[in-house]
């Protein structure tokens, strides 16, 4: 994308000129602060970060509860305010997790290994350069997973579907007879969004974690819609006011953390039965 150059400071009057880019589109921006809203795809300010060197994500080995992701093309949109609550909880509750907005991650396509043969598709994933290498770590060393998703068509994100896609290398280890990763792990899903569809997304994400044995949390997942009859700009008012939802969220996450903490991943271990499709 183009950039633009802010030429409203005061003449003499030095800025500090920061390069922002508009995580949605590409969008770049050049000003001591990001623009009020993208030019080309309409995002708010919030959706802008400092334009810097993209560099590899990589996870640095420690152990930690619970993989808190936003899958939203829009990070500070309403699905993440659905993470933000989730955080909250877990930070009340004095779980280790980590966070992340998909839509800050550079995540390739699936080369679809497994069509040219089952076994080409195994982990460690064969595409090493982007940041899904250490996503695949994360989901190993967690003991949950909680994922907030919006509702794009009548399901995910194009960019979370994608997310998804590059788990298969991890499925894919049980068709292969080898030692699983995943199973008896928990999940918890958050759904939002303008219209229809929050079931159909949440089960879409749900099947994708259940074929790599994740245990869902009793009330595991929760949505929560605006209305067709509303315009769309209207919705982040609603979800920001909407005691529904808070509770939801505070459910959905109050019983995956009740879920990991029976143990139940090494309780089974060892002792379930992979069915795959």
């Amino acid at each position: 994308m183009p950039a633009i150059e802010n030429t409203d400071a005061p003449a003499g009057e030095l800025k500090q000129k920061i390069t922002w880019r508009c995580a949605v589109c590409g969008f770049t921006f050049t000003g001591e602060h990001p623009p009020k809203g993208c030019p080309v795809c309409h995002s708010p300010s919030a959706e802008f970060l400092e334009d810097r060197e993209r560099t590899q994500l990589t996870y640095d080995g420690e152990p930690f509860d619970v993989l808190l992701i936003n899958g939203s093309t829009h990070r500070a949109g309403n699905t993440g305010f659905m993470a933000d609550l989730a955080e909250g909880v877990l930070r009340e509750r004095g779980i280790s997790f980590r966070r992340f907005n998909i839509v800050e991650h550079h995540i390739d396509y699936c080369w679809c290994c497994y069509a040219v043969r089952a076994e080409s598709c195994t982990y460690p994933c064969r595409n090493k350069n982007d940041d899904m290498p250490a996503f695949h770590q994360m989901l190993a060393a967690s003991k949950a997973v909680v994922v907030a998703s919006p509702i794009n068509w009548n399901s995910t994100s194009a960019r979370f579907k994608t997310f998804l896609d590059r788990t298969t290398c991890m499925e894919n280890l049980y068709h292969l007879g080898k030692p699983g990763l995943t199973e008896g792990k928990i999940a918890g899903i958050l759904v939002n969004g303008h219209e229809d569809g929050a079931i159909k997304t949440a089960l879409d994400i749900w099947l994708n974690f259940e074929q790599m044995g994740y245990i869902p949390a009793p009330f595991g997942i929760g949505f929560r819609t605006h209305g067709s009859q509303f315009n769309s700009r209207t919705d982040h008012e609603f979800f920001r006011n909407d005691e529904l939802l808070v509770h939801q969220v505070r459910g959905v996450v109050t019983n995956v953390i009740e879920m990991l903490q029976l143990g139940i991943e090494e309780k089974v271990k060892g002792k379930l039965i992979p069915v795959t499709e």
